[in-house]
């Protein structure tokens, strides 16, 4: 019997969790890329991609999936990815041209806005569906394939309406939209014709949105009354400038520039809230999510090392000019692997046995036109 053990340094055990049951095993995701074989397939797709125009944009797409699924194992083998590089042009040119006709008429007839916007916005989740679609059936593993089934009405809940829900609520409703979210994903995922099954608790997704809500808070009552007092002082130096006769210009610019100021902080702490909140609805969606009723994910990511990593991935990227996006890319793959586990039930080699392989199940026609490469 498996014991309740972290599997890496990237884990932060989730207390809420039970235990792995009688019989049932934990299978540790690992990430074996490296940052030296990554940078030769990186720099080529570059290099090709600019020479190109960008039309090798989707050779290098499928080069760079097949290293990271290749190099993502679990239980010995690894992940495969199928798509072909023509699938992704075509759907690139499909979206880029939508975008181009969109700002085109935007331009030429500014009150089309009116029309355009509202079409925009519903057209949104239909792509987001077909690219879910697109990559879950282009992903396998031990030649057994993903597929996705959700709907438009789904897709239109989970990234249009969660996403208002949430702005107009200032956040407050941010846990009902992630878990609108994260059900869509996962719960219309299906591997080798077998579903997912995925129920985060709304309790759970709380109790990792109040530590985010309360350094917002925070920082929202700081930054406000620093501004508050900082522009009541340059407000009573104004007064004095004018009632003398100067030039009162130079404190009028100094008032707003410290309004103005004052918002960097608050984007800064916004984005790093952000990325806390985002590790803790990862690890409660996952670990509420079961596999034909047997296997279930397990999370465990450090909300604070993961919000570490990507900063300061960032920083690297952007103060080398972006030559450090290599060894970003294969920071935080192997972060997210060495977090996530899946426990399995009896043996994992007979049950894959009894699974076939559905990759035959995709039409040709399907896979020969479409390719809406959203991240899945």
């Amino acid at each position: 019997m498996a014991t309740a053990q972290p599997w890496g340094r990237a884990a932060e055990p989730v207390s809420s969790d039970p235990p792995p049951s009688p019989g049932t095993s934990v299978e540790p995701f690992v990430f074996t890329g490296t940052t030296r074989e990554y940078f030769g397939i990186w720099i080529v797709n570059i290099l090709l991609t600019i020479v190109t125009l960008g039309i090798y944009s989707a050779w290098a797409k499928v080069r760079r999936l097949r290293y990271f699924y290749g190099n993502t194992h679990l239980a010995g083998s690894s992940f495969d990815y199928h798509a072909k590089p023509v699938q992704i042009l075509i759907g690139r040119i499909i979206v880029l041209v939508v975008l181009l006709v969109y700002n085109v008429i935007l331009n030429v007839a500014p009150p089309a806005a009116i029309v355009l916007v509202p079409l925009f916005v519903l057209a949104t989740p239909w792509f987001i569906m077909r690219g879910l679609r697109f990559n879950a059936r282009v992903t396998s593993f031990r030649n057994v394939r993903f597929d996705f089934h959700g709907g438009y009405g789904g897709a239109f809940r989970a990234y249009v309406l969660g996403g208002i829900v949430a702005w107009l609520s200032l956040g407050i409703l941010a846990p009902f939209a992630s878990r609108w979210m994260w059900r869509y994903m996962l719960v219309n995922t299906t591997y080798g014709g077998r579903p997912v099954a995925s129920d985060p608790a709304l309790r759970k997704l709380y109790g990792q949105w109040l530590l985010p809500a309360v350094i917002l808070m925070a920082t929202v009552v700081v930054l406000g009354l620093s501004a508050l007092a900082l522009g009541n002082a340059l407000y009573a130096v104004y007064q004095d400038v004018r009632a003398g006769g100067n030039d009162a210009d130079a404190i009028v610019v100094a008032i707003l520039q410290v309004l103005t100021t004052s918002l960097l902080p608050f984007i800064v702490v916004l984005a790093v809230v952000t990325l806390i909140y985002r590790a803790g609805t990862r690890n409660v969606a996952l670990n509420a999510t079961v596999v034909d009723g047997r296997h279930r994910f397990r999370s465990a990511i450090h909300r604070g090392r993961f919000t570490w990593i990507t900063v300061t991935n960032l920083l690297a990227t952007v103060f080398s000019l972006g030559l450090a996006r290599p060894w970003a890319a294969i920071r935080m793959s192997r972060f997210l692997a060495a977090a996530t586990a899946l426990e399995v039930s009896g043996s994992l080699d007979d049950y894959l046995s009894d699974l076939k392989d559905t990759g035959s199940a995709v039409g040709a026609e399907y896979m020969d036109v479409e390719g809406f490469d959203f991240g899945f």
